[in-house]
């Protein structure tokens, strides 16, 4: 096989300059696609502009009338259906099929099909979810509320990226936790508060990197450490004097600052991450091979993918997608696909699929298709023979060439939802001006008198009455009105917590500060000064230090 170099290409998007390397040229050739007119980052955020998580609101289903709750707001122009209905024997997407029309180009007809066909009103699990509609691309969940890309969890609410977990809140990618309050980046630990990268921890609080402690407070990079309070070992009566300090709001308050400022004295590792070979990027657990790649699992020969919840290999470019292989330009596909591209929001058994959104349970062989299930032989939705079928897709795609539209992923202008309600505006922030300047839908929130807060809440949870969930609560960040949900007061006072000032967008996006930009930097270890690729910016104020010299430091 004749070498292929690397090139260096300009993103026509932000005009940075970007690398495609050998792999990406080999991989790209093997699928017959082009070569990519955006850099890895401008790529990543034409696939989460499409995708609406946390975002939900009332409207009505266009089957049955009735009152449903969805991530799509009323204004949007698709129609949207009850999931019960969207996935009963009554609804057939094949009846939108429609011609392809060589007169116009793939995408403008791809938009009209788009926005005709019924989408389901939420990406969940919805016959195995219990008592759980607050909920989205989540399932198997039980007595769970506003809880968002989560699975298998009871009694959990606002929380993001929460797996296996039990009686906990406000926590973000967390996994096997119970009794969990504010944790971030967790796992299998149990009564901890504002923690941060920790695992198999128990009755901590504001504590990062700590691995195996028990009754730690305002601590970091410690191991198989008990009763100890800034990184000093204290007697069990003292820790129960300062943890008790809790059971105030401004105490906590004071505390998380505090604590803000005093982990900065301790050394991050440059990257998170385990049992891997040969990766670059952070949070990566049993990876081989996975370049430019974040908060994913098993990843074999794979480059700039996030989020993959299960084993993938082969693929460039995917968000949230597992247990497959050959994927490229994909978000949240899987189980058991091969060779998919430019596809969302499809599951189960796939093969063959191109530029599809909403496709499920052993389709194959699509191009340009919504919503269709166990079907095969389709472009627009339209069912043809299998000779047919890849005479057509092959004219398609040689159009599609000529017209520069084969091998890009959905353009942002196909998206269902504005920017600022999509996960890209999490990763990516924009003012107003910024998002309508770029081109982007931005969603202009209707005229809403907010009520003024009905009641003073009190610093400790002692003091509260049961009455507070009947009040309106007015957000210290953003003056918009919240409430306090009954299973949420009651974790509050199992916990002695106090009540929080914020409503859940506001605290959502705090924790996300908490967490690096999914971006690369070359800097230096603080201590050996070897080269290192890691999430932290060359002007960031941690110290940074490399796998050998982080692991020599610890305590």
């Amino acid at each position: 096989m004749a070498e292929l170099e690397d090139i260096s290409l300009h993103c026509s998007k932000c005009r940075a300059e970007f690398r495609v390397a050998e792999w990406d040229r080999r991989f790209l050739d093997q699928l017959s696609v082009p070569l990519p007119r955006l850099c890895p980052q401008c790529r990543r955020l034409r696939r989460l502009v499409h995708v609406n998580q946390v975002h939900l609101f009332r409207r009505t289903c266009g089957a049955t009338k009735k009152q449903i709750i969805s991530n799509y707001p009323p204004e949007s122009v698709c129609p949207v259906y009850d999931q019960a209905y969207w996935w009963s024997d009554a609804f057939d997407a094949v009846a939108y099929g429609r011609d392809y029309d060589f007169s116009r180009s793939f995408f403008s007809q791809f938009q009209e099909l788009s926005s005709a066909v019924p989408r389901p009103a939420l990406f969940t699990d919805y016959t195995r979810d219990e008592n759980s509609a607050y909920t989205n691309y989540a399932g198997l969940n039980k007595n769970c509320y506003m809880i968002f890309d989560s699975d298998e969890n009871w009694d959990c609410y606002y929380s993001s990226g929460m797996n296996g977990s039990r009686s906990s809140m406000d926590c973000y990618r967390v996994q096997n936790v119970e009794l969990c309050y504010e944790a971030v980046d967790c796992t299998n630990c149990y009564s901890c508060l504002f923690a941060a990268n920790c695992e198999d921890c128990f009755d901590c609080a504001f504590v990062q990197n700590c691995i195996g402690c028990k009754k730690c407070l305002f601590c970091s990079n410690l191991r198989q450490k008990e009763y100890y309070y800034r990184n000093q070992r204290v007697s069990p009566a003292e820790f129960s004097r300062l943890w008790a300090e809790f059971a105030s709001f401004p105490r906590v308050e004071r505390q998380r600052q505090q604590f803000g400022e005093w982990k900065r004295k301790f050394p991050q590792k440059f990257m998170r991450g385990y049992k891997n070979e040969n990766v670059t990027g952070n949070y990566l657990v049993n990876c081989k091979n996975a370049v430019e790649c974040y908060d994913s699992m098993n990843l074999w020969d794979c480059k700039y993918c996030t989020q993959v919840f299960m084993s993938l290999r082969d693929s460039l470019d995917c968000h949230e997608c597992g247990e497959s292989q050959l994927l490229y330009e994909c978000s949240h596909t899987g189980y058991n696909a091969y060779n998919v591209m430019f596809t969302s929001r499809c599951l189960k058994q796939l093969t063959n699929l191109f530029y599809c959104l909403y496709c499920f349970n052993g389709c194959a062989d699509l191009f340009g298709c919504v919503g269709l299930k166990r079907r095969q032989y389709c472009i627009l939705n339209k069912h043809y023979s299998k000779e047919d079928y890849l005479a057509l897709r092959g004219k398609i795609i040689e159009q599609m060439q000529a017209q520069g539209e084969w091998g890009e992923y959905f353009p942002a202008e196909l998206s269902a939802f504005p920017y600022n309600l999509t996960v890209a505006e999490e990763y990516y922030p924009l003012s107003r001006e910024q998002a309508l300047g770029s081109g982007y839908a931005w969603y202009e929130e209707p005229p809403r008198d907010y009520r003024a807060q009905t009641c003073v809440i009190a610093d400790t949870i002692m003091e509260i009455p049961e009455s507070i969930t009947s009040e309106t609560l007015v957000c210290e960040v953003c003056s918009k009105n919240y409430r306090i949900v009954q299973p949420e007061l009651k974790f509050y006072r199992e916990l002695g917590l106090p009540i929080p000032r914020a409503c859940f967008f506001c605290r959502h996006q705090r924790r996300l500060r908490q967490r690096n930009p999914r971006q690369l930097w070359q800097r230096e270890c603080a201590h050996c000064r070897a080269p290192v690729a890691t999430s932290y910016a060359p002007n960031a104020p941690d110290i940074v230090y490399c796998e050998r010299c982080y692991a020599d430091a610890l305590e």
